[in-house]
């Protein structure tokens, strides 16, 4: 039997009409979005981040700089965006140009106006257990398997890839909901042993069809982050072949990078509600 998917898509349509309901509800809403240089996977990614804030009420404010600006120059830009009082939400799209130290320009953010979580502060608060501003794509994955019910409380866990943006943030989630969590990562020895032990197992690391059915657990739930374009098309980390084994399992297109979109417009109205006093966020 097929696995059920993990349908993405129709989810965050109804997320984006909720927000959309919030929006309606606060009134002006402002997302300014950074984009450095001429990158254009960055580009594309910009123009849907848009496309999805006018969709819902949000309006974004598009600034785009020459990949010659300094990084002084691009820090002072984002000071001023934090100094903007109509700003609500500040998006500098990644990755920045060669020369340019992401770090510190994620740093200088204001952390209330950081609608990607990856400040250290927020950053911080997901590692307390008290996450404030969440990333987007491991809100949506946690978002995903909430509403099909997937069981987590004392579930085993495997998340394969340990970025800042994917791996660590929702390991992190996974064992703030009693999961009992394992990362793995290129060093891993014998990553089968591992993934075949996981009731549900997240993969994100950017390696078409690296987990394939032989790798999964009967009955496992299976979350796909990737998107790795390929001559045969968009293809995620995980081989269709998975389908047979897996009881869920996110389609690629279609699963997580729809949510990732819905999550982020969800944390432009977080951000907002902690901007407008009427979430209390907590002090720096």
């Amino acid at each position: 039997m097929a696995a059920t998917p993990l349908d993405g898509r129709s989810l965050a349509e109804k997320i984006r009409a909720a927000v959309k309901d919030e929006v309606a509800e606060l009134g002006a809403l402002k997302l300014a979005t950074v984009l450095v240089g001429d990158d254009p996977a960055s580009h594309l990614y910009i123009s849907l981040k848009h496309k999805a804030a006018l969709e819902v009420g949000i309006e974004p404010l598009d600034h785009r700089l020459p990949a010659t600006i300094s990084e002084e120059e691009l820090l002072d830009f984002v000071r001023g965006l934090n100094e903007d009082d109509e700003v609500d939400a500040i998006l500098p799209q990644l990755p920045l140009p060669e020369g340019i130290d992401e770090a510190r320009v994620i740093r200088a953010v204001d952390p209330v106006k950081d609608v990607d979580g990856f400040h250290p502060f927020n950053a911080g608060q997901l590692y307390l257990g008290r996450p404030t501003l969440v990333p987007a794509t491991p809100r949506g994955v946690l978002t995903l398997l909430e509403e099909y019910k997937i069981p987590l409380d004392g579930a085993r866990a495997v998340v394969v890839g340990r970025s800042d943006i994917v791996g660590k943030p929702v390991a992190h989630l996974l064992l703030q909901r009693n999961a009992t969590v394992t990362i793995c990562h290129s060093h891993t020895d014998d990553l089968a042993r591992q993934t075949l032990d996981a009731d549900v197992l997240v993969v994100a690391v950017g390696y078409p069809g690296l987990i394939d059915a032989d790798m999964v657990k009967q009955g496992a739930a299976v979350v796909d982050v990737g998107q790795n374009r390929t001559d045969a098309g968009l293809v995620g980390d995980v081989d269709p072949g998975v389908a047979e084994r897996a009881a869920f399992l996110t389609p690629v297109p279609g699963g997580v990078g729809p949510m990732t979109i819905a999550s982020l417009l969800q944390n432009a109205v977080l951000a907002a509600r902690f901007r407008r006093g009427l979430l209390a966020f907590p002090g720096v």
